[in-house]
């Protein structure tokens, strides 16, 4: 039950942090200069389309009252229309969210497994040439941002090289599976499509691994500072006095309790690749997310931006209560203090 009351006081709490963000991105999203029916209807609109278009979006109202209809309808599953795309917003997000989703989860297994092994060895062969190796590689991947590996990336192994493709989900030939979720990896594998699915893969390879290395070279950093930290405790001293294997200790004693600072650093990054692919999309010619965010607030597409900032706003707050449930596995003292009711 203290793991139920720990993830309630979670999610109540995430309730009104994305009540207030919903206020927030409101209020900035309205006072920001130009006059978003204008700009949707072009300079040489009749006066009396814009007067329309105004009031069908609620503009020539109060603020409170704008916020109140729109909330209404977002809680209603309404979040109005595009004024780019012409569309429902929400049906904009079942479009173009899951290719960013799988995107985002292809980079973050990526991130997170290859960031955790490097950190690892550089930790246990700590102050050695393998060390040496992981932390100048960190130090480039933290400092160099994504859209440069996906620039280099592109011009050496798709132009040059030919090995990869350059752009879009799907090669031209290979036909798409039944739309499922919105994701062709996934969609291709529920529907035993393997053609499709190695296709999405290799598409996804480039774009993926140009998003996930500035987190993954975080994530070597974070776990090898704790690992080479942890190395000096006492309790590993004494585990190997014990006689205990040393890859029994590197796996239980010390790896496990090193994962927490890192697991905390990982959930953020996973969250950041959704706001952040914008440019890798834009280089790769991926249709996501990211890059209908930013076409959003180059035209002030008032509820396409505001959908946008809650479709953010709601993953942070979901990848933080799993950070916190791993956290508390990860580190019996939470996990004890949330069965108290502390």
């Amino acid at each position: 039950m203290g793991i139920l009351r720990f993830l309630a006081k979670r999610l109540l709490f995430s309730v009104f942090v994305l009540f207030g963000l919903s206020i927030l991105i409101f209020l900035i999203s309205r006072v920001l200069p130009g006059d978003p029916v204008r700009m949707a209807l072009g300079p040489r609109a009749p006066e009396w389309a814009v007067q329309n278009l105004r009031e069908q979006m609620h503009l020539d109202k109060p603020l409170p009252v704008q916020y109140y209809y729109w909330l209404v309808g977002a809680l209603h599953g309404d979040l109005g229309q595009s004024l780019f795309t012409r569309r429902a917003v929400i049906d904009d997000i079942k479009e173009f969210l899951p290719a960013t989703m799988e995107l985002a989860l292809f980079a973050g297994v990526i991130m997170a497994i290859f960031g955790i092994l490097f950190g690892a060895i550089a930790g246990r062969y700590n102050n050695t040439w393998v060390d040496n190796v992981v932390r100048v590689f960190s130090y480039i991947g933290v400092v160099t941002p994504s859209f440069v590996f996906a620039i280099l990336f592109l011009l050496l192994f798709g132009y040059l090289l030919g090995w990869f493709p350059t752009a879009g989900r799907l090669s031209p030939w290979v036909p798409r599976p039944p739309v499922i979720t919105g994701m062709v990896t996934v969609d291709a594998l529920l529907t035993g499509n393997w053609g499709a699915l190695g296709d999405a893969l290799w598409h996804m390879v480039l774009p993926a691994v140009a998003l996930a290395l500035g987190g993954m070279a975080q994530e070597a950093r974070i776990t090898r500072a704790t690992i080479s930290d942890n190395l000096k405790k006492d309790y590993i001293a004494s585990a190997k006095g014990f006689g205990v294997p040393e890859r029994l200790v590197m796996l239980k004693y010390l790896l496990k309790p090193s994962l927490i600072p890192t697991v905390s650093i990982l959930g953020l990054d996973f969250a950041s690749l959704l706001g952040n692919a914008f440019l890798v999309e834009l280089i790769f010619n991926w249709p996501g997310f990211s890059r209908y965010g930013i076409n959003a607030m180059l035209r002030k597409d008032l509820n396409a931006i505001a959908a946008v900032v809650m479709v953010l706003g709601v993953v942070f707050v979901t990848v933080n209560i799993i950070v916190d449930l791993v956290v508390a596995w990860l580190d019996p003292r939470i996990r004890l203090g949330a069965e108290r009711g502390k």
